[in-house]
């Protein structure tokens, strides 16, 4: 029994030993003083304000479109034939030159025919001119000596008197005559001619194809001038002038063009509250359809800077530095793009925050880093 309360009291001894150790360690831990949480101080990059005169130069885009173009429509009927020049996408003609002919050989006999039936009423007239109205006969006959059927139809003789009139119309001479000129003037529409030189954008007929009347048969254009529609905001409306240079470039900005402005619409689409102008440009490399961008300069605003659309506070302040704290500043914005704004209402020499900090408030304590 001894030994055994022996071993009993040791084992109390040491674990009132082990908790009087651990609480003399939990007591100096507690007596160690807290560590002191470092502020942090954000780096803001400024840049000294420097005002100038900037050019507005409004960003405008649109589609080329050819100045001289023409859809091609058949006024007759008919089979299509060869001209020498295959019409398709891409062929090129030049001015007068025939672009589409169609088979007018019926058209041509009815034509024929009545050219011979006008000479045949003139000529079954001629006794009653010369025994009624001496003075004209001489004029009837000469123009019926000059008549060729296969010429163009000239003008009838003038005529005098009222009985010479009447007796003429009576006779159907005018209405055979009008109905030659105007079998002529349709037989001119067999045959489409360029009116301009310029290419084929679009064709919708083959040779051998029976044409029939309103049909479209393709699209030409001239390759020598182009047209680029743009909308402006209508407050830069006063400002652009026709004659006004623009530039113009692609979306690679690979390339560039200068054109002009040619025509201003008088109407505001009340909808984007802006106003449509047209650029003639021309120039090698340019095709009907082509994405172009045009940069017209509006005007100058003086005591301005240009900054970035992510500095702006609420759209009117701005954050500049004074004595390592951030301070909002109230400014006019002047102009917009897509990524800059021109602004009004900083002096000279003022720190203006160049980057956005995360979390900016006004008063926040900074350390300044000058960007270059």
């Amino acid at each position: 029994m001894n030994k055994r309360k022996i071993i009993i009291v040791a084992s109390t001894l040491l674990l009132l030993g082990t908790s009087f150790l651990l609480f003399k360690l939990l007591s100096n831990s507690k007596k160690q003083e807290p560590k002191k949480i470092e502020k942090v101080i954000k780096t803001a990059y400024i840049e000294s304000v420097e005002n100038k005169t900037i050019s507005i130069i409004i960003a405008a885009n649109g589609t080329l479109v050819a100045k001289d173009k023409v859809e091609l429509f058949s006024e007759v009927q008919g089979v299509l034939q060869a001209t020498g020049k295959d019409f398709r996408p891409g062929t090129s003609f030049s001015k007068g030159q025939t672009i589409l002919r169609i088979n007018s050989d019926e058209h041509f006999a009815n034509l024929q025919s009545q050219k011979s039936n006008l000479q045949n009423l003139i000529a079954s007239i001629m006794p009653d001119i010369r025994l009624d109205y001496p003075n004209s006969f001489e004029k009837w006959n000469n123009y019926l000596m000059n008549f060729d059927v296969n010429k163009t139809t000239q003008p009838l003789p003038e005529i005098t008197s009222n009985q010479e009139k009447y007796f003429v119309t009576g006779k159907n001479i005018f209405t055979t005559y009008y109905a030659v000129k105007n079998l002529e003037a349709r037989l001119y529409k067999f045959n489409i001619r360029a009116p301009f030189s310029g290419i084929v954008t679009e064709a919708n007929v083959r040779q051998g194809a029976l044409v029939r009347s309103g049909q479209k048969m393709g699209e030409f254009i001239s390759t020598n001038e182009y047209e680029l529609e743009v909308a402006i905001n209508v407050a830069y409306a006063d400002i652009l002038k026709k004659g006004k240079t623009v530039n113009l470039h692609n979306l690679e900005k690979s390339a560039t063009w200068e054109g002009k402005v040619s025509r201003i619409n008088g109407r505001v689409d009340q909808n984007t509250q802006t106003i449509t102008i047209f650029i003639n440009v021309k120039g090698d490399g340019l095709h009907e359809g082509m994405y172009l961008e045009a940069n017209v300069t509006a005007k100058d605003e003086n005591d301005v800077i240009e900054i970035s659309r992510k500095l702006l506070v609420n759209m009117k302040a701005v954050f500049v530095v004074e004595n390592n704290a951030l301070k909002l500043q109230e400014i006019t914005p002047v102009y917009f793009d897509e990524k800059k704004v021109i602004i009004r209402g900083l002096n000279n020499g003022i720190l203006l925050l160049s980057k956005t900090i995360p979390g900016a408030y006004e008063g926040m304590e900074v350390k300044i880093n000058t960007e270059e």
